[in-house]
Order: structure tokens, then C-alpha cells, then sequence
């Protein structure tokens, strides 16, 4: 399944048992070898929450909240008839997320999240490879640098990505953004997912990028979020208050692997 492109492999653990599955990640992530995602999302049963959502990168590192990912997780659910509701709750590393599902046709079509209280911090400016970078920090559940540009197209982000990702500034690595503000309601965005490289969409990302934006002034509190992969809407009604993300949920096949076999390779 994917939102906008960012796509991940999700497995039914409700009825499957993944042992290693950072290794399974990494090997089901290659878009050579294996199947070709931007990572593992392991959808579980939870005692908190209505189910469970554990991501893990391409690269086979963990990570705390995927907005993207969170959505299909929400759209397998409802669609599969284990949650009933299209209000559902649903756990993850950094926290239980509140969703509402909107359907079509007993599809789901849009998911609205509750991603959080933003983290804004102040700028900071840092040196790397010879130059400098004026970022903000954000963190959605996970870390976010946060830079501004006036045209993100013609950045080169196998350069700036790894660079920035891997900062010492960083020692658990962070997810970098890369935002042009086109007006007060629209913003360009690019990602460098940690872990994982430059990606289609982040819904982290987005939200990160927009409250940054909203922080500095820049936006309104709704802002059109343009990624690569497509539009998210994002809404930060309340400074106090959650920010929320609307976007789609698709799913693109399903199939059956032999994971024993798989990882011999």
C-alpha cells in the first residue's frame, strides 16, 4: 500500500509472525531483489488502542510514526472488517493517533490524523561539507530539520540528504525537510526520509515542515502541503492543539513471500 507514492510493505499480524524483522525490512524494502518498498509496517493487535502500527525503514532502523503508513494501517483495518468504526484509534511507537476514515462506496477514501502537539524549536545553524544550513527543528514523534528554500527543485538531495541526515548534530540520525513557501496556504515540499532516502511523501514531514512555516510566520494554519507523490492537507487549529493530516490510502497488491527462503538470498 502506499499514501502518495510512499510506499511500504504492511503484513497482517493479526494471523503472521515476522521473526528479525529489521532484516526482513531491508530485504523486502529492495526494489531489486525484493519486492521494492520504503520500508515494513507490521499491523498488530493492541491492548491500548484498536490495532497497532510498528514501522521499520529500508534501511531495517526502526522508526516511531509514519503519517503515510498510519493511514493505509487504517484503511486495511476498516476494509478488512477488524475495526468497525470509521473513528478508530490506533498505537504506535511514538504514541496512540486518533483517526476518522471518510468513505466512498464502503471504501475508504481519506484519512484524517491527529499527528500531535508540534515541537517547534528555535533555528539553528550548522556546517557541513564545506557550507552552512539554517534549519529548524521539529519533532512529530520522531526528529525533523526542517530548511527553507526558494526553489527545492533544483536542489541536489543525494547531496544535501546524507549529509544533513547523519549530521553529529543528529546522533540518531533525523528526517530533513526541504520546503519552498509559494503563498500563505501552499507549500513545495521534498523529503530525505532517515533511513530510507529521499521519498514520494512524508506525512511527518509535512506536518513538521508546516508548523515550522506557521512558527515563522510564513502560513496561514491550513496550508496545501505539495509533495512529490501529491497533496496533503494540514490544519493546526490550536497551538495547544494537534495537528491534523488529510490524505488518501491505497493499496497496490497483495501476494505471499517465503521469508526462509527470501533472506537466503
Amino acid at each position: 500500500m502506499h499514501g502518495l507514492g510512499n510506499d511500504y510493505v504492511y503484513v497482517n499480524c493479526y494471523e503472521e509472525s515476522i521473526e528479525a524483522p529489521a532484516l526482513v525490512a531491508k530485504a523486502v524494502s529492495d526494489r531489486h531483489f525484493g519486492i521494492g518498498a520504503d520500508g515494513l509496517i507490521l499491523i498488530q493487535p493492541s491492548e491500548k488502542a484498536d490495532c497497532r502500527m510498528v514501522m521499520y525503514n529500508a534501511d531495517g532502523s526502526r522508526g516511531a510514526m509514519c503519517g503515510n503508513g498510519i493511514r493505509c494501517v487504517a484503511k486495511y483495518v476498516y476494509e478488512s472488517g477488524r475495526v468497525q468504526s470509521p473513528r478508530m484509534n490506533i498505537e504506535t511507537d511514538s504514541g496512540i493517533r486518533r483517526l476518522f476514515c471518510r468513505t466512498r462506496n464502503g471504501k475508504i477514501n481519506l484519512v484524517d490524523v491527529e499527528m500531535g502537539i508540534p515541537v517547534v524549536e528555535k533555528r539553528e545553524v550548522l556546517e557541513a561539507g564545506g557550507r552552512s544550513f539554517s534549519f529548524t527543528p521539529v519533532n512529530m514523534g520522531n526528529p525533523h530539520a526542517v530548511l527553507f528554500y526558494t526553489d527545492v527543485e533544483s536542489l541536489d538531495l543525494m547531496d544535501l540528504g546524507p549529509l544533513l541526515e547523519r549530521h553529529e548534530r543528529f546522533p540518531d540520525r533525523t528526517n530533513v525537510e526541504f520546503a519552498q513557501v509559494l503563498d500563505a496556504q501552499n507549500i513545495r515540499l521534498r523529503v530525505w526520509e532517515r533511513g530510507t532516502g529521499e521519498t514520494m511523501a512524508c506525512g511527518t514531514g509535512a506536518c513538521a515542515a508546516c508548523a515550522a512555516a506557521i512558527s515563522m510566520g510564513l502560513v496561514k494554519r491550513k496550508v496545501v502541503m505539495h509533495l512529490t507523490g501529491g497533496r496533503l492537507d494540514i490544519t493546526w487549529a490550536n497551538p495547544g492543539g494537534p495537528m491534523v493530516m488529510t490524505g488518501p490510502a491505497a493499496e497496490v497488491f497483495r501476494g505471499e513471500i517465503s521469508l526462509k527462503d527470501f533472506l537466503k538470498n
